[in-house]
């Protein structure tokens, strides 16, 4: 695979980000030069001293912006929110394309949240998967499986999203998510077709769990963390979120250099805000030690709760399919591998005082004290007990329920993964997890009040947006690094499966 790295231009590039010739750092990104980096590089050397080099005239005579997608559609908010996602699908289907430029190159059709973000994304796409299982669209889950299959293949590991920029990252490991997924729906057309999915995918499974697992063979209690693993004083090991990369990101590369002035290491600053953009919650208080100041982001430090029940989820498939391949000993292996990081998650996470489940500072040694949406997992991957569940359950009806579904975080800050937004992939996350453990009242009323938000908001606009404000429900949503996005993947996708679910 080809790997073109526009940032590899060096000071071309940061003058560029840094000079504001582009309103948002990502459109450079995402640019197609003109001809090879090493030319451009050398004419950027010739000519930059020279008295009449002009930045912006250089970088468009060589490069050529990402072209902007006319689709021609055109919202009828008369139509129901459901045939309007149905006729989305169309719109945010991208076909294999070999260009010059950052995008890595799929083998086959996928589909991308929507506005700015003109690749795919990890995280984003199983909950997109749930709308196009609504749809019926059996066809596509196939085919962005299979992308991502190859993508572990190839790099190792799935990138945050088909970037070159990208690498170095991941996202929250849903795809033993996906894979379950595509297994039901052919189950369901052809029984016993569900376990050879199973199968076929246990390598790229067991590939993926190997990225998130290593270096956890050489960690000790006085060197306890080495890439995403972490040793806990029980002797367990858990994982936190991470970037092979110390620099600041090339999307977001002003910012990045902005924020780093207030850190005396700029080195941990830019692994700490890389590690928070793998979590998908980019950017929240939850990943800082002091709520209100950004610079105090100490992600890499952090234990979050999610990020272990979805490698708990990982190791639970991957056991499963090993049992329907006759491999009864890697398969008890892997059993053992979940019982450990369930006890691990149980013992560094939940709060027997508050009943609900935190994120664990390592390096403190002790419980984060922020309440989180993120406590929810725990119920949607079944590992809480009933007595856990129903405390989680009576603390998300006092202090996250709102007049739109449920707030990320109790804390109201500017960032997006904050109160006052309310995510979809997190409502569905609340919603399915306290189904799961009977609550189903709640349930029902937290997926009622954001199905109306949703219906609201695009009854005015004539959209599905990325995020919305679950507070004030009149406004759209706020906060957070780019403005709320048309489209949307994942909004999509829950709404269509609430809507199938009531």
């Amino acid at each position: 695979m080809e790997i073109k790295n526009i940032f590899s231009l060096g000071e071309l590039f940061e003058r560029v980000q840094l000079e504001n010739i582009f309103p948002d750092n990502k459109t450079f990104v995402d640019c197609i030069p003109k001809n090879t980096f090493s030319f451009i590089q050398e004419r950027y050397v010739e000519e930059k001293n020279k008295i009449s080099f002009d930045l912006s005239d250089f970088v468009h005579q060589y490069f050529k912006e990402p072209p902007k997608i006319e689709t021609g559609f055109k919202s009828d908010t008369k139509r129901p929110v459901s045939e309007h996602i149905e006729e989305l699908w169309k719109v945010l289907t991208r076909k294999p394309e070999t260009v010059n430029d950052s995008l890595i190159t799929l083998p086959h059709p996928y589909i991308i949240p929507g506005g700015r973000f003109r690749e795919i994304y990890y995280w984003d796409s199983y909950f997109t998967m749930l709308g196009l299982q609504v749809s019926g669209r059996i066809d596509l889950i196939q085919n962005m499986v299979d992308n991502f299959a190859y993508l572990i293949d190839t790099i190792g590991y799935i990138p945050n999203g088909n970037r070159t920029y990208y690498l170095g990252r991941s996202q929250p490991p849903f795809f033993a998510c996906m894979v379950k997924l595509l297994s039901e729906e052919k189950d369901r057309l052809q029984s016993g077709q569900g376990e050879k999915v199973l199968v076929t995918y246990l390598p790229q499974l067991q590939k993926e769990y190997n990225f998130w697992m290593k270096g956890s063979e050489k960690v000790t209690p006085q060197n306890p963390s080495l890439n995403r693993v972490v040793l806990m004083p029980d002797g367990n090991i858990l994982n936190h979120y991470w970037d092979e990369n110390d620099t600041p990101r090339p999307e977001s590369f002003k910012e990045d250099v902005k924020l780093s002035h207030s850190s005396k290491d700029k080195k941990v600053m830019y692994r700490h805000l890389r590690a928070a953009a793998e979590s998908g919650w980019d950017f929240s208080s939850r990943w800082f030690k002091n709520k209100n100041d950004f610079s105090t982001i100490h992600t890499t430090e952090i234990i979050p709760v999610d990020l272990n029940c979805l490698l708990y989820n990982l190791e639970h498939i991957i056991a499963e399919a090993l049992q329907i391949k006759g491999d009864k000993k890697n398969a008890s292996y892997f059993i053992t591998l979940m019982d450990k990081r369930k006890r691990g998650i149980q013992a560094g996470c939940w709060n027997e005082s508050e009943d609900f489940y935190f994120d664990f500072d390592y390096i403190e040694n002790k419980q984060k004290t922020s309440f989180t949406v993120a406590a929810a997992f725990p119920l949607f991957f079944g590992i809480a007990s009933a007595e856990q569940a129903a405390g989680v359950a009576a603390n998300l009806k006092e202090k996250f329920l709102s007049n739109g579904g449920v707030i990320t975080t109790v804390e109201t800050t500017d960032q997006q993964w904050d109160s006052p937004n309310g995510w979809a992939p997190l409502q569905w996350v609340a919603i399915t997890g306290l189904k799961k453990y009977g609550h189903n009242e709640l349930a029902k009323e937290i997926a009622t009040r954001w199905m109306n938000l949703n219906n609201r908001v695009y009854e005015n606009t004539g959209k599905m947006m990325e995020k919305y404000n679950v507070v004030s429900t009149s406004l759209e949503a706020g906060g957070g690094e780019y403005p709320a996005q048309d489209g949307f993947g994942w909004t999509n996708g829950v709404y269509l499966a609430l809507e199938k679910r009531d």
